[in-house]
């Protein structure tokens, strides 16, 4: 159901970072076929870290979409460093997975 793909690229002496995010992200003004509203359920939190040190703390509401994308460089980053990508939805459930720039 959720999941992520983590590609970390180096350069000169940073590295490009892309997250795809697999998740629904339900914005909870949305109405099913009965008519009734589906509960708002998105990602709320996302930390990305660098060799285990945070570069990156967002906090996301309903309006990001499904499946989202991120990307970021991170400066001084080079290849054999550890990226991880963490994130809370509203719903309590996380997800935590790292990569190594290649």
């Amino acid at each position: 159901m959720s999941d992520m793909r983590i590609r970390a690229q180096a350069g000169a002496n940073q590295a490009t970072v892309r997250v795809l995010m697999t998740h629904e992200m339900e914005s909870g003004q949305r109405k099913d076929a009965a008519g009734k509203l589906v509960p708002a359920w998105h990602i709320q939190d996302v930390t990305v870290t660098h060799n285990g040190k945070p570069v990156l703390t967002a906090e996301w509401g309903p309006a990001v979409s499904k499946n989202p994308f991120l990307q970021l460089v991170i400066k001084g980053a080079k290849a054999g460093d550890k990226v991880g990508v963490s994130w809370r939805d509203s719903r309590g459930e996380t997800r935590s997975q790292e990569a190594v720039v290649a």
